[in-house]
């Protein structure tokens, strides 16, 4: 496959892939797959009855990786994509996804990826996400990631999901449900500016004796742009769970934090915790004191918070 220079930008930002990765991989490039390679123990499979992959992995798998990008530089198009996840016990990989739009043109563009994971008992995915956009027409870019979790017994989930550029307008939906000795472990990070509208939504059942989940997001919203951040941890078992919201608030911006814990179980031992405030000013005349500008020393700092 040759890549032309809107393809090589978006894999840059949506994946750190500079070439073709080596290894499983399937690029779906404005509505089909362009590119694909499986390997002895990774299969990529098209599904028959929707568009979309299946991606089985046998169990045993270690040391390896999936990447599954998709980019749309055709304004106007619209798609929703299920790809499946199916990972066998005693696996230890690494997944990489997320969606890239370059819009030049006056209609929205809009990809909706549902992504379920099984995961095999005692096996082990880290899950990489990203979202980009550009383009220098008035056509808005759209995204909506739902992402479906089933952790099977001893299994561990660690999900780094980033949005940083370039989104119009997103509806994040995580809902997850862990076994017995099951860990979810997510990650996430969001920037908005503008008029840019930013939701997420999680939702963890911690159905399994000595299952956990830990779910962080940091955030920073500009300019007139709005953030929701809603979470939802059910324990349903003796189990531990902590939820966290943290966001940096600029301008005329607008957050709002929504966490929630439900103890089902007498030893569900359940925490949350939300934060939303502008940067500290000690902190831009420490900075501005060094011979950073005011815009400088903010940049410094939204970049510190979001790494």
């Amino acid at each position: 496959m040759a890549l032309d220079s809107i393809t090589k930008q978006m894999l840059e930002q949506i994946a750190d892939l500079h070439y073709i990765p080596s290894g499983a991989y399937n690029i779906r490039s404005n509505g089909k797959s362009d590119s694909r390679n499986t390997t002895a123990n990774i299969d990529i499979v098209t599904k028959k009855d929707k568009p979309g992959i299946d991606i089985i992995i046998k169990p045993g798998t270690k040391n390896e990786s999936v990447h599954i990008p998709v980019i749309i530089s055709e304004s106007g198009l619209k798609e929703t994509v299920y790809n499946d996840f199916f990972i066998g016990d005693d696996c230890d990989i690494t997944i990489v996804a997320g969606c890239g739009i370059h819009n030049d043109g006056s209609s929205d563009s809009e990809h909706s990826g549902i992504h379920t994971f099984f995961v095999g008992k005692n096996a082990k995915v880290k899950y990489i996400e990203k979202h980009y956009g550009e383009g220098d027409g008035n056509g808005e870019n759209l995204m909506n990631p739902t992402t479906v979790v089933n952790i099977d017994d001893g299994g561990y989930m660690e999900m780094e999901t980033s949005q940083i550029k370039g989104v119009d307008s997103t509806y994040r939906t995580t809902n997850a449900r862990l076994k017995k000795g099951a860990t979810l472990v997510i990650h996430e990070k969001i920037m908005t500016h503008g008029k840019q509208k930013a939701t997420t939504d999680f939702s963890v059942d911690l159905d399994g004796e000595g299952s956990g989940a830990h779910v962080v997001s940091r955030s920073v919203a500009k300019d007139n742009s709005y953030q929701l951040f809603l979470s939802n941890i059910n324990g349903n078992a003796a189990c531990s769970g902590h939820t966290e919201c943290d966001a940096i608030i600029m301008d005329s911006a607008r957050v709002s934090a929504v966490p929630k814990i439900n103890a089902n179980h007498e030893a569900a031992e359940l925490i949350h915790e939300a934060a939303i405030g502008k940067i500290a000013g000690e902190q831009l005349i420490k900075l501005m004191t060094l011979g950073l500008t005011e815009k400088e020393a903010e940049e410094h700092i939204v970049n510190g918070f979001l790494r």
